[in-house]
Order: structure tokens, then C-alpha cells, then sequence
């Protein structure tokens, strides 16, 4: 995508009678105002211009039917049943866990590997997809309340749970390949952010501070604190560069369900005052935007992308809570 010249506007704009944000001591109307509009207007058209559309979905993938199902796939829609497991996992639980999460890590890089300029994502898809058919896992997200896919895969402005298509990736794009495993009777989930080819400064500091958010996260975690401590930090370190931090979607409880009762917010929320426990296993997994956290839902009912089109990156991973913090659990 053709990239503007010249500063980017800041985020907040001035009144028009207020002082213009360069310091010069004009009125913001006799300053940069005129300037300021014409580069918003102009950002906006190439947004439009080179915004995500959406591709041809090709038909689901075949599992060997030697590999076990998650329980969804038992009930109509692949609709998750009622009541969603508990929140401490016994020690037997966490071997299998880890075993899940290094089988979501290693599908995560063999997928990343591929991702390139010319690639579509459906051909990510069917790696990611064969790759957790060879270690005898099922890919979790295939049929999870009728998503078509084994990966979700979103780049540029899709915020998440973008379907894998027949849109190649371009030169200068960023993608996010969000991966979950089911394997021995638990999931293992995980996600990141690759380039595509040779990518503006902007998008890669993007992507770098996204993935600190996670770390940031991950850090906050100690048994006996709120588990609203892990979206101040993430919050606090996006604030600090000029992000925005999505609120709509959230990590969550993981283990022998996909997605558990405990919500993890990424941004501080008082309400989020559940307790840390030693052998809780959830997702921290932040998604941070260049401008608005605002979103809106495309027609598939999946594909959810920034209201201004400005792009998104997103890291994310499994974590058990400890006595001293945090262990990752979707490493190979």
C-alpha cells in the first residue's frame, strides 16, 4: 500500500480555537488545521482503496477419523456445551497441556514459515492443518460453532477470526495466524503476527509492541493478584506508544474446553477481579491497533476488522499460573 508522507496528525486534535498541537501559538484553525483534514481525508482513501476484501472460502478440510474430536463437534452447529470446565488444572492435566501447546507452537512456526508475498491464506490453512494432522492433533477452531477453517488467519486491519481465503498476501502486509490444537483431551492456543515481504516502519513497530503488550501481560501474573492486573499492564505499555487496546474480544480460561467462563480483559477493568490461582491455565493474548479500538463484524459473521482500517497485530499464548508468575505453555 502507497504510504503517506509528512506527520501523521496526533490522535486527539485540538479544538479549532484551541492551540495547535505543533506549538507554534496559533489558533489551531490558522495552523495546521487545513493541512490536518487534507491528510485525514487522504489516509482514509487509500484505507478504503487497499482494505481487506474478502476472497473465495474453499470446503473444509478432511480429519483422519482416527484422531479424537473436541466435544463440541457432537452437538448441532458445533455449539460448545453448557458449563465451561474448571479453572485449576491437576498435574496429570498440565503434562497434557503442554504437550498441546508445544503441538500449537510448532504448527504456529511451520505456518509462519510459509508466509510470504503470493501466498493465500487457504494455503496457510492447509499447512497449518496438515501440520496438526501429523502430530495427531485436531485443529481445534475446524467446525467451533460452524467456523469452515482449521486456522483463523487475519491480516492488515482484521482484528480476529478472519476466515483463510483465496486473497494472496501482498507485499507490505502483516498477517496474524491464530492456531489451536486439540490434542490428548485438551487444547493448546497460541497466535502471532508474521510480515509479509518488505514492510513499512510503522507496521513493524506495530507488530514489536504488540508482542511486548503480551509479555507485559504475561509479567503482571502472580497467584493471589486480580486478574485485572494483566490488562493494566498490557494497557499502560500500549497507551505509552499511542495504541489502542480491542475491548470487545479477550483472552480466557483454556483446557479441556476451548474457551472457558474466566475472561481475561486486555485493557483495566475493575470488574475483572477473579483471583489468580496456582494451576489456572488461560490465554493472554492482546490485540493492539495503530487508531480506534472500535470494530465492526463483516457479514460472514467472523471477520472482525478496525472501524477506521487501520491496521492491527495480535501475540498470544497459554499460560498456567505458578507460584512466582507465569509458565508458558505453547512452546516447542
Amino acid at each position: 500500500m502507497k504510504m503517506l508522507t509528512g506527520k501523521r496528525p496526533p490522535a486527539q486534535l485540538p479544538n479549532t480555537n484551541d492551540p495547535c498541537w505543533c506549538d507554534s501559538g496559533q489558533k489551531y484553525k490558522k495552523c495546521h488545521k487545513e493541512a490536518d483534514n487534507a491528510y485525514l481525508r487522504e489516509e482514509r482513501r487509500l484505507l478504503e482503496e487497499n482494505r481487506i476484501r474478502k476472497g473465495k472460502v474453499g470446503p473444509q478440510r478432511e480429519v483422519p477419523e482416527h484422531i479424537a474430536r473436541p466435544e463440541y463437534l457432537k452437538n448441532p452447529g458445533g455449539e460448545p456445551a453448557e458449563g465451561n470446565g474448571r479453572l485449576v488444572r491437576t498435574a496429570e492435566e498440565l503434562v497434557r497441556m503442554r504437550k498441546a501447546g508445544a503441538a500449537a507452537a510448532k504448527v504456529l512456526r511451520l505456518a509462519g514459515e510459509a508466509v510470504r508475498p503470493g501466498v493465500t491464506t487457504d494455503q496457510l490453512d492447509a499447512i497449518a492443518h496438515q501440520a496438526a494432522i501429523d502430530l495427531g492433533a485436531y485443529p481445534s477452531p475446524l467446525g467451533y460453532r460452524g467456523f469452515p477453517k482449521s486456522i483463523c488467519s487475519s491480516p492488515n486491519e482484521v482484528i480476529c477470526h478472519g476466515i483463510p481465503d483465496s486473497r494472496a498476501l501482498l507485499d507490505g502486509d502483516i498477517v496474524n495466524l491464530d492456531i489451536t490444537v486439540f490434542l490428548n483431551g485438551v487444547h493448546g492456543d497460541t497466535n502471532a503476527t508474521f510480515l509479509v515481504g518488505n514492510v513499512d516502519d510503522d507496521s513493524r513497530r506495530l507488530v514489536d509492541v504488540t508482542r511486548e503488550c503480551m509479555m507485559r501481560g504475561i509479567k503482571a501474573i502472580k497467584p493471589g493478584r486480580p486478574v485485572s492486573d494483566i490488562g493494566r499492564a498490557i494497557e499502560a505499555h500500549a497507551d505509552e506508544h499511542g495504541y489502542g487496546v480491542v475491548r470487545s474480544y479477550c483472552g480466557h480460561a483454556i483446557g479441556d474446553v476451548f474457551h472457558g467462563e474466566l475472561q481475561i480483559p486486555h485493557y483495566f477493568d475493575a470488574r475483572a477481579n477473579t483471583k489468580m490461582e496456582v494451576g489456572m491455565t488461560f490465554t493472554v493474548e492482546p490485540m493492539i491497533t495503530m487508531g480506534t479500538f472500535d470494530c465492526y463484524l463483516w457479514d460472514d459473521e467472523w471477520t472482525v476488522v478496525t472501524r477506521d482500517l487501520r491496521r492491527t497485530a495480535q501475540f498470544e499464548h497459554t499460560i498456567v499460573v505458578t507460584e512466582t508468575g507465569a509458565e508458558i505453555l505453547t512452546k516447542e
